[in-house]
């Protein structure tokens, strides 16, 4: 069995697209990884798969390790971001058709499962419905009214957690991300504060305090504007705050200083990158990326953290497919904390793939067919391009 191909696929999922690679053998077996990049380079993506085709096709795909170290050595000069995605979703692809050839999911690749279930909490809830209802076919968050309601129905759906941003309902509602905007932006951070105060106060009247927040601060504030906001949304317990910062020292300091746990790490790549931020116990959880470090390198990750005792929770914001990956991981792990998963999404995701996650009590169980457990179903894809408009 010799890798043919390497093919990249895209599909229009709303507010962003949704990246799949395609890797077949000469046989005909198919294997599936999502490399979605939404705030990157989704052609840069495309273009660098394209660049390190040749080293893949016409290998063994049950070689994954010696495959990936090749990939590796031949891009170290530009280590992580998107070059670290496209191994990430090359390697995953390739784990996706060992589990095929041998007949059993990829957890069982590396000692089997730890677990049967995970919990999931729902993310970016109230943030779909601010900046992508339209797309999504879900009620606008048009006032706190709204955010109230969305409250009760986390409960109603079994969900113990919900993850939301810096989001402003109304007629026009807004999800500030001053970090990510031009010229940098202009809030500061009591501004901030202000608005998640009166953000979890709506979600709590909802929830009537039987799902616990979780507010993710992205880039969006320094250290010290952290530390005001950890302060203001203490009342409120949530399960952690999520925060990016590159420095693991500085990390370290909100940390130390913050009165609930803190999530971080979804934007490092390997090993390497985290374990400063173990060694300067900047984080009470680390947030890894499978399918951006590849499911064998994510659970590298993990068991440097499992050394540090230090649980992790994968960073899932993309398809059914990532879901599945994402789950086995936590499956692969003995130090899974919780799954990201949004329930907010295009309505034709379910679509896409030939099975969706199982949840029930807010609990997803862990697939259990080959390789992932899932394919994706082409016609779909093509059936929502990406830029909108363009022929297939």
């Amino acid at each position: 069995m010799k890798v043919a191909s390497l093919e990249t696929l895209f599909c229009d999922a709303g507010w962003r697209p949704w990246i799949f690679l395609k890797a077949t053998t000469d046989d005909g077996l198919v294997g599936w990884a999502e490399i979605t990049d939404s705030h990157g380079s989704p052609r840069g993506l495309a273009g660098i798969v394209e660049d390190l085709a040749p080293l893949v096709v016409g290998q063994d795909p049950r070689a994954v390790e010696r495959i990936y170290w090749d990939l590796y050595r031949a891009t170290r000069q530009s280590p992580g971001s998107v070059i670290a995605k496209a191994i990430g979703g090359i390697e995953n692809a390739l784990l996706d058709l060992k589990g095929k050839a041998l007949e059993v999911p990829v957890y069982e690749l590396f000692g089997g499962p730890t677990r049967e279930t995970i919990p999931v909490y729902w993310s970016h809830c109230g943030t779909t419905r601010a900046r992508a209802f339209e797309v999504t076919g879900t009620r606008k968050l048009a006032s706190y009214d709204e955010v109230e309601a969305l409250g009760r129905e986390v409960v109603e759906r079994g969900y113990g957690a919900f993850k939301t941003n810096i989001v402003i309902p109304g007629e026009e509602p807004a999800v500030l991300m001053p970090g990510f905007d031009s010229g940098g932006g202009s809030l500061g951070a009591d501004e901030i504060a202000h608005a998640l105060v009166r953000l979890l106060e709506a979600f709590r009247l909802g929830t009537g305090g039987e799902a616990r927040p979780i507010v993710d601060l992205n880039f969006n504030l320094e250290p010290e504007g952290c530390l005001r906001v950890a302060r203001a949304l203490d009342p409120f317990d949530p399960l952690w705050l999520e925060v990016d910062l590159f420095d693991p020292a500085a990390l370290a300091v909100v940390r130390g200083r913050a009165p609930m746990p803190i999530c971080s790490g979804e934007n490092l790549y390997g090993a390497r990158a985290f374990r400063p931020f173990l060694e300067a116990a900047a984080l009470d959880v680390a947030s890894v990326d499978v399918i951006w470090n590849g499911f064998h390198q994510a659970k590298k990750i993990a068991d440097l953290a499992e050394t540090f005792e230090v649980n992790c929770a994968p960073h899932n914001y993309y398809s059914h497919l990532a879901t599945f990956i994402g789950a086995q991981w936590c499956a692969a792990i003995p130090n899974a904390r919780i799954l990201e998963f949004d329930v907010d999404d295009v309505p034709w995701r379910d679509e896409l793939v030939t099975a969706v996650p199982e949840i029930q009590g807010g609990e997803l169980r862990i697939p259990a067919g080959p390789g992932w457990g899932v394919e994706v179903v082409e016609p779909v894809v093509s059936e929502h391009p990406w830029p909108a408009g363009t022929a297939r």
